[in-house]
């Protein structure tokens, strides 16, 4: 099926492309969320008329996500996870764990947003994990798993 792309978007194309997808990924995800238009001479023509308005909102999208950027660089973002005598944890740390623990210094990230390439994390330690705010922007923050401290009483 072919489209024309509304909105960039990684490792497809631009705006104004006329790409090749499967018919799929074209109903159930760039229809419905307005990324994309069945390519057709009257599609095509219209996207040509709104295309000025459309780089508008993409440069203010990028503008934003550069922002969010800033803040977020070099962020350390700390887990703390009950653990073994090994230091394996107990469950793991996942993408959910990570965006609640960002919520809960002030950064709102969504699930999607989170690239764990290697999977849920399952050791203690330190790790470099990926934001990808844009389809342009992409920064790394640290996270550290460290073991939960449970205070006893004696």
């Amino acid at each position: 099926m072919e489209v024309i792309l509304k909105e960039k978007i990684r490792n497809l194309g631009g705006i104004g492309d006329k790409v090749r997808v499967r018919a799929g990924y074209a109903r159930n995800f760039l229809f419905p969320k307005e990324k994309a238009i069945l390519a057709t001479a009257e599609n095509m023509a219209k996207l040509a008329a709104a295309r000025a308005d459309l780089e508008k909102i993409a440069a203010e999208s990028l503008h934003q996500a550069e922002e969010r950027a800033r803040v977020l660089d070099q962020l350390v973002v700390i887990i703390p996870a009950k653990v073994s005598e090994e230091g394996k944890l107990f469950g793991s740390v996942a993408i959910r764990e990570i965006m609640l623990a960002l919520k809960k210094l002030g950064h709102e990230v969504s699930k999607s947003e989170i690239a764990l390439p290697q999977g849920a994390i399952h050791q203690i330690g330190e790790y470099d994990i990926n934001l990808l705010l844009h389809t342009d922007v992409t920064v790394t923050i640290k996270v550290k798993i460290v073991p939960d401290v449970v205070e006893t009483r004696g």
